[in-house]
C-alpha cells in the first residue's frame, strides 16, 4: 500500500469491488486486493461495496423463492419463517387423572444430597 498516494478507482476496480463485496469477501480483504486501507476503500467504492451486497442477497432471496414455489418444502418452511413471521411453538397441558381438572398442584422438595433417609 503506497503511503501518500491518491487512488483514484477505475471501471475495472469498481467492478472488482463489486463482485467481491457481492461474494461476502471482507472488506480488509478486498483493500488489500486493491493495495489500499479500508478507509480508502469505503471512501471511494461506497456504492460497489453496498450494491454488491445487495444484489447478492437479492439473487439469492429469488433462488429460495422460486425453489418455494416449485414446491422445495425446505425452501418454503424457511421462507415462511424468515419473511412470513411463520414460527413453531409447543403446547403442554396439564391435566388429572382421566382428563379432571386440577384444584391445586402440592410440590415436595427433596435433599437430592441426604441418602439413605
Amino acid at each position: 500500500m503506497a503511503q501518500g498516494k491518491e487512488h483514484i478507482p477505475t471501471e475495472d476496480s469498481r467492478k472488482l469491488v463489486r463482485n467481491l463485496a457481492a461474494m461476502g469477501t471482507r472488506y480488509v480483504d478486498i483493500a488489500h486486493k486493491l493495495e489500499i486501507n479500508d478507509e480508502t476503500l469505503r471512501k471511494h467504492y461506497r456504492e460497489e461495496l453496498e450494491g454488491g451486497r445487495i444484489d447478492a442477497n437479492a439473487q439469492i432471496a429469488n433462488t429460495l423463492f422460486q425453489q418455494a414455489k416449485k414446491g422445495n418444502m425446505t425452501a418454503a418452511i424457511f421462507w415462511l419463517k424468515t419473511r412470513a413471521g411463520w414460527k413453531e411453538t409447543n403446547v403442554t397441558e396439564v391435566s388429572g387423572l382421566d382428563g379432571e381438572k386440577i384444584n391445586g398442584i402440592a410440590l415436595t422438595f427433596v435433599d437430592g444430597n441426604k441418602t439413605g433417609q
